[in-house]
This record gives structure tokens, C-alpha cells and sequence, in this order.
């Protein structure tokens, strides 16, 4: 059998960290080789706030993915959010010595690591410079100048910037839990990766990914990201709100809401009863469902409004930065009955749940494509994509045989993992080198 090369998405959320492995197949698909997923101990709102159990949540999740998979993990791209990530607008330019020979790449690479330059706030750190348009010699809206000719090279940049401590964190994290970390991507544009089409990101939509601890943003438009936001709310302070008004314990309101959670009062009837168990011998308590949903809704509205207000902030009311696409949710708060509605109600924008399954191969089973695992999804695309494979060169013989006591499982010798000839350095390659070596004299 041909040798593939293998990526690893390692998405650690507030709620479930999940670790993911997958190639491309021959019909330059995303396979799905093997996904592990356990309970996220440690992150609040997307920030990590405890260290030692957020390093065994991720060997959990990497052990998990490793035995389904039978491939051993070292290399991964991890995803991040966090109320401390915040984006800016920036122009930038370059004049070049010989402006008789073509624009190369070096001259792009040259212009975007200016803007890395950039002074920050202290203890701020830019994650992420993304070229949205370019200006030559004054000619403006060139979306790629390589191969033009021209003297002076400008851009609008959208630079995502994040608190270094936390970065540090999720570094510190990652390599604690024994893996390498190839690549910090932020986790709207991940999942901005997984579910949107092109036709969208060029008729303008606004991708709104509902996480536990927090709802993240990207708005694209004529195919180039134009600004993202993440909002410290999410699936967690609705599960709390339960909590608190039905006097409940947290298990209870979090499958209160799966369960019989809706976002819209108005369908349930006066009568509808939920009867919950007493604890420790106490009689049970009954919850009616239209109190149950007008909890959720009061919550839910507060979380779009906000994400409204960042859509507002961007200017879609302007004509030239109108979402012809409207509203794509994607993440586990996605799967709330009725939200669709609600959100096409406040923001009178057409709405879809966004599931990764349009890059996924034909097989892949309907876990792998729920919008619980976009993020998940569209890492490993973006290291598919930008040649960030794992190069451990064994399989995990042990943790096969441990699970085949546990389960049956497919026991079919599958291929060892060879290093791949590197590919041509991206500056996104160069940044995560930058980045490494930013990690190791930290510690």
C-alpha cells in the first residue's frame, strides 16, 4: 500500500478536548483515520486555567485517537480561542530595490514579516497576519501581485492578536503531554476551513462557531477573511443558567438542555413536564419544558445580540459589505432546536448549521460529521494543507493490544508513517519555527 502523509488536529475547547488524525485520500478527500475526545478539565473559556489536569485531558484524547487509529501521534496543529484574542485592521508596504524584475514570494514574505514587527500592547503577541488585498504602484484590489511588476508593494493586513501567557500556556500544554507543536491556528478560521464553501466566503457570510466557553466569529467576504472576534460566551453559561433556575445539579441542566432544550418559547405547551431525581433520597423536582426554554432563550438572545453587534461593527449594513450568504453555525451549540430560527429572527439574515462533511470523505461515519467536531475537522485540513504532517515512525503496537482486550476491534496491520520530503517553506511554516523556538526559551 502507498505511503500517506498523516496530519493531527488537536482542538482543546472548554468543554471536550478532541484529537483528531487524517490524509488525504485519492480523491484528495479528508479521511478520517481515528478520533479521540475527553472531557476538557482545565480550560475556562477557552483559556487554561489549570494546567496539570489540561496535560491529562490531552494524553487522554491523543491515547483515545491513537488506539482507534493504530497510528502513533508526536506532530500536531493545535486550535485557539479565548476572550483575550482580539483582531486589528493594518496597512502596510514595501518598496523594492528592482522594480524591473517580478514580484516573488520573498517580496510578500518580506511584507508580512514587517508586520509582525508591529509594537504591541505589552504581553500581547500577533498569532496571525492574513494579506487581504494588495495596492501596486498604486494600482488597488490586486488579490495576488506574484509575477506583476511594480516598485512599490502595498497591503491591508487583518493581524489576530493573543496574550502571550496564554499562548505560552497552551505550548507548555501540548509539549508536557509529550507531542510537538507544529502550528498555533486560530479557531474560527479552522472551522471557517471545514464548513464554508468558496461561494459563500466570496458572497460574504459570517461563520459563528458555538463552543462551551466561548462563540467565535470570522466574516468573510469576496473570499478573504475581513474580521473575526471571540465572544466569552458559550454552551456553558446556558447549562449554568439552568442550574441556577431550576435549582438543579450541572450534569442535570447540561441534558436538560440536549435533551428537551429549545430556543424558542413560544412551541412549548403549558403542560409539558420534565420530572428530574431528588438527590440522595429526595423527591424528584418537575420542571415545566416553557420555563425550561425560556431560560435557554434569554441566554441565547444576549449571545447573538453580541455576535450581531461584532457583524454591525464590521459594516454589514453597508451596501459593498453586505453577507449575501448570511449566517452559517457551526460548533456543539449549534445543535440547540430552534436556534436557526431565532438567529434568522434577530438578525433577519438567512442561517444554515455549518457540518464539516462537504471536505470529508464519502464514508466518513456521522460522528466525524457533526458540527461538535468542525474545529477538530478543519485542522487537520489546515495541516494537510500547509505540509504540517506527523512523522512518528511507529505504530502504537501496545495500545492496540490493550484495546483488544477491551473491545474487538479491526486488527489489520496498518502502514508505518514515514517523514515526508519537505515541502517548500510557507511563511506560516517559518512563523511556527519562530514560534517554537519562542516556546523552548520560555520555559
Amino acid at each position: 500500500m502507498e505511503q500517506q502523509n498523516i496530519a493531527v488536529g488537536l482542538d482543546i475547547g472548554t468543554t471536550k478536548i478532541v484529537a483528531m488524525i487524517g490524509r488525504y485520500n485519492e480523491y484528495n478527500k479528508v479521511e478520517i483515520l481515528g478520533i479521540g475526545k475527553s472531557k476538557s478539565l482545565g480550560v475556562h473559556r477557552g483559556v487554561v486555567n489549570n494546567i496539570t489536569q489540561t496535560i491529562q485531558s490531552v494524553q487522554q484524547a491523543v491515547q483515545d485517537a491513537e488506539s482507534v487509529s493504530g497510528i502513533k501521534i508526536k506532530d500536531v496543529v493545535v486550535g485557539i480561542a479565548g476572550q483575550h484574542i482580539r483582531s486589528l485592521q493594518h496597512s502596510d508596504y514595501i518598496t523594492r530595490t528592482n522594480a524591473d524584475a517580478v514580484i516573488d514570494s520573498n517580496d510578500i514574505d518580506a511584507l508580512c514579516n514587517q508586520v509582525h514587527k508591529l509594537v504591541m500592547l505589552p504581553g500581547e503577541e500577533i498569532i496571525h497576519v492574513l494579506p487581504q488585498e494588495y495596492k501596486v504602484d498604486g494600482q488597488s484590489e490586486i488579490k495576488e501581485p506574484v509575477g506583476m511588476y511594480g516598485g512599490r508593494v502595498e497591503a491591508n493586513f487583518h493581524v489576530v492578536v493573543g496574550q502571550v501567557a496564554s499562548i505560552r500556556n497552551i505550548g507548555r500544554c501540548v509539549k508536557s503531554a509529550g507531542l510537538n507543536l507544529d502550528r498555533i491556528t486560530l479557531e474560527p478560521l479552522a472551522s471557517a476551513d471545514a464548513v464554508l464553501s468558496q461561494e459563500e466566503k466570496e458572497a460574504g457570510v459570517a461563520l459563528i462557531d458555538i463552543g462551551g466557553g466561548t462563540t467565535d466569529l470570522a466574516i468573510f467576504k469576496d473570499g478573504i477573511i475581513r474580521h473575526t472576534a471571540v465572544i466569552p460566551f458559550g454552551g456553558n453559561v446556558i447549562t449554568e443558567d439552568i442550574k441556577e433556575g431550576c435549582s438543579i445539579i450541572e450534569k442535570q441542566a447540561e441534558l436538560l438542555k440536549i435533551k428537551f432544550g429549545s430556543a424558542w418559547p413560544g412551541e412549548n405547551k403549558d403542560n409539558e413536564i420534565v420530572s428530574i431525581p431528588g438527590l440522595r433520597g429526595r423527591d424528584p423536582k418537575e420542571i415545566t419544558l416553557k420555563n425550561l426554554s425560556k431560560i435557554i432563550h434569554a441566554r441565547v438572545v444576549e449571545i447573538i445580540e453580541q455576535v450581531y453587534l461584532e457583524i454591525k461593527n464590521y459594516g454589514h449594513e453597508e451596501q459593498k459589505k453586505k453577507l449575501i450568504a448570511g449566517i452559517v453555525l457551526t460548533g456543539g451549540g449549534s445543535q440547540l432546536k430552534h436556534l436557526k430560527q431565532l438567529v434568522e429572527y434577530i438578525t433577519g439574515m438567512d442561517t444554515r448549521i455549518g457540518y464539516p462533511n462537504e471536505h470529508l470523505a464519502g464514508d466518513s461515519d456521522s460522528e466525524t460529521t457533526s458540527p461538535l467536531f468542525a474545529t477538530a475537522v478543519g485542522l487537520v485540513m489546515n495541516s494537510l494543507e500547509q505540509g504540517l504532517y506527523n512523522s512518528a515512525e511507529e505504530e502504537v503496537k501496545d495500545v492496540q493490544e490493550e484495546t483488544l482486550i477491551n473491545e474487538e476491534i479491526d486488527t489489520s496491520p496498518k502502514e508505518t508513517i514515514q517523514t515526508p520530503t519537505a515541502p517548500k517553506k510557507s511563511i506560516f511554516d517559518r512563523w511556527a519555527e519562530k514560534f517554537k523556538d519562542f516556546l523552548d526559551n520560555a520555559e
